[in-house]
């Protein structure tokens, strides 16, 4: 195997694993915001457990956040919990953050 074929492999396998892990931190994230959701419309338990999994399902429709993003924004409308969407999109990010730290330590 050539240098140029080993910098070839190691950058694939870069890549894979930087995938794996940008998976793993956005279902991270959808299940704390689905707690955080949960929470907030007065839901604990195994209710806030099962609303959680609807919300790392809900990522499954589209490419990107918005899917994640409508389905917290409908269910607040509909429980009539006072958040706005930069609220929304503010805590998806911190909790994008939170994601990451979890999966590095």
């Amino acid at each position: 195997m050539s240098t140029f074929d080993k910098r070839e492999d190691g950058f694939e396998k870069k890549f894979v694993h930087d995938e794996e892990l940008r998976f793993k931190a956005n279902a991270r994230r959808n299940k704390l915001l689905g707690l955080w959701a949960a929470e907030l419309m007065g839901l604990s338990g195994d209710a806030a457990a099962a609303y959680a999994q609807e919300v790392i399902a809900a990522d499954f429709q589209e490419a990107g956040d918005e899917d994640v993003f409508r389905k917290i924004r409908g269910d607040f409308d509909a429980k009539g919990v006072e958040q706005s969407d930069h609220q929304i999109r503010r805590t998806m990010t911190e909790l994008m953050d939170e994601a990451v730290r979890q999966l590095q330590s």
